[in-house]
């Protein structure tokens, strides 16, 4: 990578964001297409995150991707927010354009593209989502928006859970949702599919599982958005009751090509290939 004066930086503000591969991807696609960019990772305290972001403005950054916690608490540090992602309820990528930061959401859209990519339809499922954070935010209203007949959140605070659904009942009224805490998992067997939106099992707990999935039948498609272990204890344990799974790892590149398509304001011309992509990536297996 030729960095010089020109170049310009791109990156990812979260905490914690040690263990992300998004410079990895990122770079990657700005090094296939000959782009003078580079893509980092920085570590922001709560408290400095609008401080950070005024320092954005002042260095010039053009571009940057929110993961956890901020996803949500940054909404009212932007100048403006897109109208999915007002919708979805979180924000994951940020643009600067003429002086303003404007916020989207790239999670919910690379996600159903996971399904969709996986042959699985989204249109009259039911669909469990555990956790009510801002991931859970994006991809169950994406879901909604993509036509699901019933959503279920569940999440360890029953408040959080509660908000959500109260979010999608409110924007799409035609669809059933209901909410509970995580532990009542149990007497929500008979769902499509199950989708874990939570930290739980992510490195280095990888000996953890939100909840237990040998309740439900062997139709039902699992799904883990985290992606590093690859393949979660949550998924091993649906794969042995041959469940069909997907991982995280596919929406987490589906979400990094459409941040760059938002940043460069491109439909098309951006060279990208997912499985070279995931034959590049150094990551621990297991």
């Amino acid at each position: 990578m030729n960095i010089n004066w020109n170049t310009q930086l791109y990156c990812l503000i979260g905490n914690p964001i040690e263990k992300s591969l998004s410079p990895e991807i990122h770079n990657y696609i700005f090094n296939i297409n000959n782009m003078n960019c580079i893509y980092m990772c920085f570590n922001v305290e709560d408290n400095d995150l609008h401080q950070v972001l005024d320092t954005f403005k002042i260095l010039g950054i053009k571009g940057f991707n929110v993961t956890i916690p901020y996803k949500i608490h940054i909404m009212k540090y932007l100048d403006e927010i897109d109208e999915e992602a007002r919708l979805l309820g979180a924000v994951n990528t940020v643009k600067y354009l003429d002086g303003k930061f404007i916020g989207y959401n790239t999670d919910g859209a690379g996600f159903v593209k996971s399904l969709i990519d996986s042959g699985i339809h989204i249109k009259d499922k039911k669909i469990l989502v555990l956790g009510a954070g801002g991931g859970s935010h994006a991809i169950s209203m994406k879901l909604a928006q993509s036509g699901a007949k019933k959503i279920i959140i569940l999440n360890r605070t029953i408040e959080k859970s509660k908000k959500l659904a109260y979010n999608i009942s409110n924007k799409f009224g035609d669809i059933s949702v209901e909410y509970d805490d995580l532990k009542s998992f149990s007497q929500y067997t008979d769902v499509d599919i199950v989708v874990n939106c939570t930290s739980i099992g992510m490195y280095p707990d990888t000996d953890e599982v939100p909840i237990d999935i040998s309740i439900f039948s062997n139709k039902t498609v699992v799904c883990d958005i985290i992606y590093k272990p690859i393949k979660t204890k949550f998924l091993k344990n649906a794969e042995k009751k041959n469940m069909k799974i997907i991982g995280g790892m596919d929406m987490l590149i589906n979400q990094a090509i459409l941040s760059q398509k938002i940043w460069f304001s491109v439909d098309k011309n951006i060279a990208i290939n997912i499985d070279e992509i995931k034959g590049f990536l150094h990551y621990s297996v297991e």
